[in-house]
């Protein structure tokens, strides 16, 4: 299998089922975020994280696959056929656990942050606004997608924050705050 097509080259795609939409399209902008964020973990990733932190974040890469899955079947067709690419509450409890398990290491926040730290924390906290925008375009999508893929969303950008605190602690970075 050739790995062009030669289908998108007017400017359009395929969305699950077959749908062609321009490339610019508000779910197609949506997905590409979330796709663009789960490269920023890879980056991450290829830091040497703490083996926690490590398969925590490759459980969250294979839950951005399947929620880019979800955005690009607008239909709602392919969770009935493919249930790993179905994100569900469960997906967001287990975000909420690790926050909760995670914040047990750090000290309350007193005051506003700057990004920055490690590479690793650094990658992290760009991460996290990748998460913002990717959030910003699918509450923007109408039809309204399912709400738990905004609960998802918006507890894993808060997930990446607290990860990109613990990172730089654990590597004994002082966190820069704002003055």
């Amino acid at each position: 299998m050739k790995i062009y097509t030669r289908t998108g080259d007017t400017g359009d795609t395929s969305l699950y089922g077959g749908v062609r939409v321009s490339k610019a399209d508000p779910r197609v902008e949506a997905y590409g975020d979330v796709d663009e964020l789960n490269a920023w973990l890879g980056v991450t990733r290829a830091s040497e994280l703490d083996t926690d932190l490590d398969d925590a974040l490759l459980e969250i890469q294979r839950d951005l696959f399947a929620l880019g899955a979800q955005l690009a079947d607008p239909a709602e067709k392919l969770a009935r056929s493919i249930t790993k690419a179905v994100i569900g509450d469960d997906e967001v409890t287990r975000l909420e656990q690790l926050i909760d398990l995670l914040e047990t290491e750090l000290q309350p926040l007193r005051s506003f942050i700057l990004p920055g730290g490690s590479p690793a924390g650094s990658a992290l906290h760009l991460s996290r606004t990748v998460c913002r925008r990717a959030e910003r375009r699918i509450v923007a999508l109408r039809p309204a997608v399912d709400p738990v893929l905004v609960r998802y969303i918006n507890r894993l950008s808060d997930l990446l924050f607290v990860v990109a605190r613990v990172v730089n602690q654990r590597a004994g970075v002082l966190e820069t705050e704002w003055s």
